[in-house]
């Protein structure tokens, strides 16, 4: 069947999700370029500016290939939130819409994907002077003892949070602590889903376990051949608060440690792709748990998959 690729007939977005090092920005990529899509990022790292090589950002001839948004436009210094990536990618969908593309979102963060498929709860701002006590009270107490008040405070919350995850724990006491209200109250209230669901392929790219660790590894050691270190050097020269979210990227950490003389950096490259590799099998548990009608595929049947539901749409 001859397919014309200037016809918008595919379904309204094509949501790729899938581990780190999974295939996803490849797969978009072809799929962006056979229909004029616009690629729309749904990575929570590669938002900032500042980390273009240690999170794998599509390399600047890539963008030049089909569009691409919400990638880099974030700097290092803010703490971005889901919250600002629904509003913006509510915006670069409307764009989408407006310039009759269609939109291939692709990343590995689950909780953009679930806020963009099922809404997301409206949570204010929070004063910095309350985020700053939260903050140093971690850092002074602990994220166990915190764990423990949270669960008299927030009994809810504190059952989805592990007690070692003291980010998390830290947002639901500082939210408790000016709002007045718990996370589990503000659910309530929220900002709608931008996507129909109905109208939408949800694929996980699904890489056998070994396979993807591999890949991992690889892509961590390219990385750092291609600039990582000098990516982190300059990331560490602007002595931001170690809380901050891309201070925390994956390998960021590990490799700050050996510029300050800590470690080598074989051993923080060791470290890097441990870290990252634990967190694939996160991000597999996670999607298999909160979404659990997205189809599993392996990345060389997915592009299959994508096209046959052009064929159902057309």
């Amino acid at each position: 069947m001859n397919r014309d690729p200037h016809r918008q007939t595919i379904p309204r977005a094509i949501l790729i999700a899938g581990p780190t090092a999974s295939g996803k920005s490849a797969l978009a990529l072809s799929i962006a370029g056979m229909f004029r899509g616009i690629i729309i990022n749904a990575d929570s790292m590669q938002v900032y500016r500042d980390l273009r090589v240690i999170t794998a950002r599509p390399t600047p001839d890539e963008e030049a290939r089909v569009p691409h948004r919400l990638y880099g436009h974030v700097d290092a210094a803010e703490n971005y939130s889901v919250g600002r990536w629904l509003t913006d990618v509510q915006a670069a969908l409307a764009q989408a819409a407006r310039d009759d593309r269609p939109a291939v979102v692709v990343g590995g963060t689950g909780l953009y994907f679930k806020a963009l498929t099922q809404g997301l709860t409206a949570v204010p701002p929070v004063p910095a002077a309350v985020r700053a006590a939260a903050r140093a009270r971690l850092t002074t107490e602990g994220a166990t003892v915190l764990h423990e008040e949270l669960v008299h405070r927030d009994a809810a919350s504190a059952a989805r949070i592990r007690p070692a995850d003291g980010v998390r724990i830290v947002r639901a006491l500082e939210v408790l602590e000016a709002t007045g209200r718990t996370l589990t109250e503000w659910h309530r209230d929220g900002m709608e889903p931008v996507v129909d669901v109905q109208r939408a392929v949800r694929l996980f790219l699904d890489v056998p376990r070994e396979e993807l660790y591999r890949r991992i590894d690889g892509r961590f050691d390219r990385m750092v051949a291609a600039g990582a270190l000098d990516e982190v050097r300059a990331l560490a020269a602007r002595g931001l608060d170690p809380l901050l979210p891309a201070m925390k990227a994956h390998g960021v950490p590990w490799l700050r440690r050996h510029l300050a003389g800590e470690m080598d950096l074989a051993a923080a490259v060791a470290e890097g792709k441990k870290d990252t590799r634990h967190y694939a099998k996160r991000q597999a548990t996670w999607f298999r748990h909160q979404l659990p009608d997205w189809i599993w595929v392996a990345p060389a049947d997915a592009e299959r998959l994508i096209l046959q539901a052009h064929d159902l749409a057309s």
